[in-house]
């Protein structure tokens, strides 16, 4: 259920017009539905902003498919991560759905956007599209204007710097980068914004998987970088999003 569903249901109810004991029916859905197996956090889109977010690896299709339509049924956005294609005949009931194959991930609807609400999206190479594009639709998805900056690591450093305007326009830089991981601190020396920098496991051998680019954002030196777990693109932008909401 979302705010303005439940101020609808209150009003009726304040106008006699729904009994208290319809209401009741109603709202007794409200913290969560019991599925069995799953348990879908109705109630999320009341506390935080924004509904649950369905990850998709390790669920069934059938799965994949109850959850979708208990979101979709309360009129939320519906935001599926890491979905991969063979997935996606669960989400075929799910109208205006579209999957976004470099992201892994499926989005249908929006949260009204927030006016001056504006994000970022780097990347230091094209190897790290898809962490980058899935940052980038999940800070749409949740109501932000966003605008991408692709391939613009430290190895050619004139690329970034011809990026400045526009940067700095955004409320919030989600900056993407594998190898050594020393975007985020360039970015954050630049600018005045506040960063989300986002490790990959993009890298040779010594790159552990993305460990050394974690590391090297964990001990950044630029005071207004904060760091989110390895390839997590989805918690990225979720933050960012926030972050330039509450700033517009």
């Amino acid at each position: 259920m979302n705010p303005e569903r439940l101020r609808r249901l209150l009003r009726q109810v304040q106008g006699r017009r729904l009994s208290v004991a319809k209401a009741l029916q109603a709202l007794a859905q409200l913290p969560f539905e019991d599925l069995g197996d799953v348990k879908v956090d109705r109630h999320r889109a009341l506390r935080q902003g924004f509904p649950e977010v369905v990850f998709a690896p390790g669920k069934t299709l059938d799965q994949l498919q109850r959850i979708s339509r208990v979101i979709h049924q309360d009129g939320h956005p519906l935001l599926v991560t890491r979905l991969e294609p063979e997935q996606l005949p669960a989400l075929s009931a799910v109208p205006r759905g579209r999957y976004h194959a470099v992201a892994r991930l499926f989005q249908a609807g929006r949260v009204r956007p927030t006016r001056g609400a504006r994000v970022a999206v780097l990347c230091a190479g094209t190897s790290d599209l898809p962490v980058a594009e899935e940052a980038a639709w999940t800070a749409w998805t949740a109501g932000c204007a966003v605008t991408r900056h692709y391939d613009v690591g430290v190895a050619g450093l004139h690329r970034l710097l011809a990026q400045r305007p526009a940067i700095e326009r955004a409320r919030a830089l989600v900056v993407v980068a594998g190898m050594e991981g020393a975007l985020p601190s360039v970015v954050g020396g630049l600018s005045r914004r506040p960063v989300i920098a986002v490790p990959t496991s993009v890298g040779y051998g010594a790159s552990l998987g993305g460990v050394a680019a974690l590391l090297g954002m964990l001990n950044s030196c630029a005071a207004n970088v904060t760091v989110v777990n390895i390839d997590n693109g989805f918690g990225a932008g979720f933050f960012a999003a926030l972050v330039a909401r509450r700033a517009s």
